[in-house]
């Protein structure tokens, strides 16, 4: 599939960084390192605008040696970039460790995948169908 995009970024288009990868990893497009103090969320620019083909949409997720090395992680996981949206795809960075990070410019901060979706449409009735799990919620299937 070609996905339409422009890149105002002063780095190279998101790549795959092995064969079998499922996520490109996206930059950071700022000009001088950015602290994100403990706690802190952060609105990072990419330089990227994308235009997805109808029924597909982009995913921002966090990359997992990041959230685990330093406690950065995206909020709104996965954030969802819409077919129709044709602005600066953005990634909210969130440091959920006690200590300050300094974000440099062009480092990797997210990954993002591209998957199809279904539009749904309702059907409002008055009761379910049985399953097994029924009602039962949170932790319900690993309890037994």
């Amino acid at each position: 599939m070609i996905i339409k995009i422009i890149n105002k970024s002063a780095y190279d288009l998101p790549q795959y960084e092995t064969v079998l990868a499922a996520g490109l990893d996206v930059r950071a497009n700022i000009t001088e390192p950015m602290t994100i103090s403990s706690l802190e969320r952060a609105v990072v620019p990419t330089g990227l605008y994308v235009e997805l083909p109808e029924g597909y949409e982009m995913q921002i997720r966090p990359r997992s040696g990041l959230a685990s090395k330093f406690g950065l992680t995206v909020l709104n996981t996965p954030g969802t970039i819409d077919p129709d949206y044709r602005g600066e795809v953005r990634v909210i960075l969130a440091n959920l460790s006690s200590q300050p990070y300094e974000l440099k410019p062009g480092e990797r901060v997210a990954q993002m995948v591209v998957a199809r979706f279904e539009r749904i449409e309702w059907e409002a009735v008055g009761e379910l169908s049985d399953t097994e799990r029924g009602a039962g919620g949170f932790g319900h299937t690993g309890t037994r």
